[in-house]
């Protein structure tokens, strides 16, 4: 397991901050995503083998509103 934390841009209420956890929780290989809109950040533990930072990164800027930066 390792452990990342990315900047993700257009958080701004805990509605995001649910979105991205969820868009990230449900990759496989990600055992948990935490989000904190004031900070800007996203705090993901996952299996680098399962799951890369870029599909990660995907799962957030599709979502349409946010941009994950790796």
């Amino acid at each position: 397991m390792e452990s990342k934390e990315f900047n993700v841009t257009g958080m701004k209420c805990e509605h995001c901050e649910a979105k991205v956890e969820e868009a990230l929780n449900a990759l496989p290989g990600v055992a948990s995503a935490k989000a904190d809109r004031v900070s800007c950040k996203v705090s993901v533990s996952f299996d680098p083998s399962a799951v890369s930072p870029e599909q990660m990164k995907e799962a957030v800027d599709d979502l349409g509103r946010f941009e994950m930066q790796l």
